[in-house]
């Protein structure tokens, strides 16, 4: 299955297929920059995307009390990772016949990804399963 995003930015729009890695995008050269995540020695920062899927298409309505407060913790770990500047965005993609969570993290090497999702108190607890892919990611400058 291809897993893609559809993202819109200001006045220009970037269409990303992640699995393929393939991307087409229109910019204001001045106004963006690209990352380049080929290398893990790259000097600056690099990105990727983690899709985390539930055990059920139905969890979001029926978790128990143990696995909300599961969700609590992941919640707030992820919190944690934004405000250290490592999580870009994350949360719940709100799809009913397949819902999951996308973050988008910024990280210095490709070595740091499995580290992190390991940490995740709901892989930890086996309440998610997360998979990560590199991402050619358009930042303002």
């Amino acid at each position: 299955m291809k897993f893609g995003a559809y993202l819109k930015v200001i006045f220009e729009t970037i269409y990303i297929q992640c699995c393929d890695l393939k991307y087409k995008y229109k910019l204001m050269e001045d106004d963006f920059t690209m990352s380049d995540n080929i290398s893990s020695s790259n000097l600056e920062k690099i990105h990727f995307i983690l899709k985390s899927t539930p055990p059920r298409t139905t969890f979001s309505q029926d978790m128990t009390d143990e696995e909300r407060n599961i969700m609590l913790q992941h919640i707030a770990y992820w919190t944690e990772k934004q405000k250290q500047g490592i999580a870009l965005v994350f949360g719940p993609v709100l799809n009913p016949t397949a819902p999951h969570g996308i973050a988008i993290i910024e990280v210095e090497n490709e070595d740091q990804v499995p580290k992190l999702i390991a940490e995740d108190p709901a892989v930890i607890a086996s309440v998610m399963t997360t998979e990560f892919y590199p991402m050619k990611a358009t930042l303002p400058q």
